[in-house]
């Protein structure tokens, strides 16, 4: 129980209540320094700041590859898209009380993987690129290392404490970002056994889908004396690392002729049926829309072989791909039947791919959808009861450039004040204010609202002849310098925005998992869980 002191003005905010290490976590957690050194910076930051109450709730929204120059130019197109200049637009969660910086490298890599990254925000603990929920002691692809030095993660503890948890993302729900929430694994690329190497399934490694349908009996074997109910809403794509290698198990908008990669003959969507008999599945969006929330307590959703539609191409889908906003509102309003609240981590995934493809404008559309999504959410939940953090795992070399006139279009090409015809730049051709460092480099694709259609061509950069090409067009690929067979991740710090309670230890410039230390203050988890441990 945290004590409340009075101050001069009346106000009775939360002190300092130092949150212990509590046996619920392991050694490789508490006597990380990362963990450690989180937790004091959390708890000094808590002694300067007034935080009267604590969050029942927690959604934590990650932007994958969300760097403040994709915030920029999201805000701009979405003004611009409702007849604004553009500039003055802020996103949703940009009007937030509260916002700062933090530094996303991974412990042995300056420039991050959403690995690395995501386990930080979701643990506390900063560590290697390419590993999810273990700490940096792992070696990468090495089984037992892993099973040596777990970490218990946010969404672990939301259960431990009895809070309705979710796990939504448009990417495959067994991707880096997601399955860092649930999943011990040594390889991020272990998605499903036929990913494994035979090593490391004989040495008892589990692949990443097998995890997240026994994540209800593998906390309760990892933590002896408790009980806990599963992840209750899980949505997102991958339902290939679900099924197995057999045409009969395709799902009826299977793309491939047989759309399971499993070689164990498991089906798991199956075998989360069974446990679950109370819970629905679906994986289309007429499946979805007749879901009743009020009525629902447990929801799975795989809506794709592979990854979800970017949000520019979803209305292409053959089955119909519920948004991201509805997947948000729908997975609160089942999620808060629960009287004890709830803990939920929501992922625009496809941000990230958009930018590796060179697409700006599939990277900036999903970053709009994301910020509706959180729009969604704070109109759904209590600001006095409801941690909000929305943040990003890493950033893009993705840049604004050039000298353009206000309300210029944020795709189009450089335009300068006092001017109405492009800026010629010094070998004569037009330039365009979005570009990329490296990367595939152009495309003119026109219409195509599929990022990843540009993949099928030869790498183009350099320098082109922009004069008669509609760079604002959903198909076109900037130019990039470098050229690469996918752009990269960036190395800089990512704005992270918070409302609600806690919100007020989100600032300065911190190390990433920072984020953890906010949320399990905000939310007691950790001492919460360890009281449930301990408790007759």
């Amino acid at each position: 129980m945290r004590l409340k002191t009075a101050l001069l003005s009346g106000v009775l905010p939360l002190a300092i209540a130092a949150y212990s290490h509590a046996e619920i976590l392991p050694a490789s957690q508490t006597s990380n320094s990362w963990f450690s050194d989180g937790k004091a910076l959390t708890e000094n930051k808590a002694g300067n700041t007034a935080n009267n109450s604590s969050a029942k709730n927690v959604i934590l929204f990650v932007g994958d590859g969300m760097g403040i120059s994709t915030l920029t130019a999201a805000r701009i197109l979405q003004g611009q898209q409702n007849g604004q200049t553009g500039e003055e637009n802020f996103l949703s969660f940009e009007s937030f009380p509260y916002s700062a910086l933090v530094k996303t490298y991974n412990v042995d890599a300056q420039t991050p993987d959403s690995a690395g990254t995501m386990t930080a925000m979701i643990s506390g603990v900063k560590t290697d690129a390419g590993v999810i929920g273990v700490s940096e002691a792992v070696e990468r692809g090495d089984c037992e290392s892993a099973q040596q030095n777990p970490l218990i993660t946010a969404i672990e503890l939301a259960e431990l404490k009895g809070m309705a948890t979710g796990i939504i993302s448009t990417a495959r729900i067994t991707h880096a970002t997601p399955a860092a929430a649930y999943a011990k694994s040594a390889d991020r690329n272990w998605e499903d056994i036929s990913d494994m190497p035979a090593a490391a399934v004989t040495a008892g490694c589990e692949d990443i889908a097998s995890q997240l349908v026994n994540f209800e009996s593998n906390l309760e074997a990892r933590i002896s004396g408790i009980d806990v109910d599963g992840i209750d809403v899980v949505m997102g794509g991958g339902r290939r690392h679900f099924l197995p290698k057999d045409a009969s198990a395709n799902s009826p908008d299977a793309l491939s002729s047989v759309e399971g990669d499993r070689t164990d003959g498991r089906n798991l969507v199956t075998e989360w049926q069974t446990q679950y008999a109370d819970g629905k599945y679906v994986f289309d969006e007429t499946g979805f829309l007749a879901i009743d929330p009020e009525n629902t307590t447990r929801l799975f959703g795989l809506f794709n072989e592979s990854h979800m539609q970017y949000e520019a191409d979803r209305n292409n889908d053959i089955a119909g791909e519920p948004s991201l906003r509805d997947m948000t509102a729908k997975a609160i309003q089942i999620l808060d039947n629960n009287p004890e609240g709830f803990f939920m981590m929501v992922e625009s995934g496809r941000i990230d791919h958009a930018h590796h493809a060179g697409n700006a404008y599939g990277a900036l559309t999903d970053a709009i959808e994301l910020s509706e999504a959180v729009a969604k959410a704070v109109e759904l939940t209590n600001p006095e009861e409801t941690l909000i953090i929305v943040t990003a795992d890493h950033s893009h070399v993705f840049t604004i450039a050039g000298y353009p006139k206000r309300g210029n279009p944020i795709l189009g090409k450089v335009v300068s004040v006092g001017k109405t015809s492009p800026e010629l730049a010094a070998d004569g051709m037009p330039y365009t204010t979005l570009g990329y460092t490296n990367g595939n480099g152009f495309r003119d694709l026109g219409d195509e609202t599929d990022a990843d259609a540009g993949y099928d061509l030869p790498i183009k950069t350099g320098r082109q002849d922009l004069l008669f090409v509609d760079t604002e067009s959903p198909g076109y690929h900037q130019e990039a310098l470098v050229p690469l067979g996918s752009e990269t991740h960036a190395g800089e710090d990512v704005g992270v925005y918070a409302k609600g309670p806690g919100a007020s230890l989100v600032s300065g410039t911190n190390e990433q998992n920072l984020i953890f230390h906010v949320m399990d203050y905000a939310a007691d988890l950790v001492n919460a869980a360890n009281a449930k441990q301990v408790a007759p």
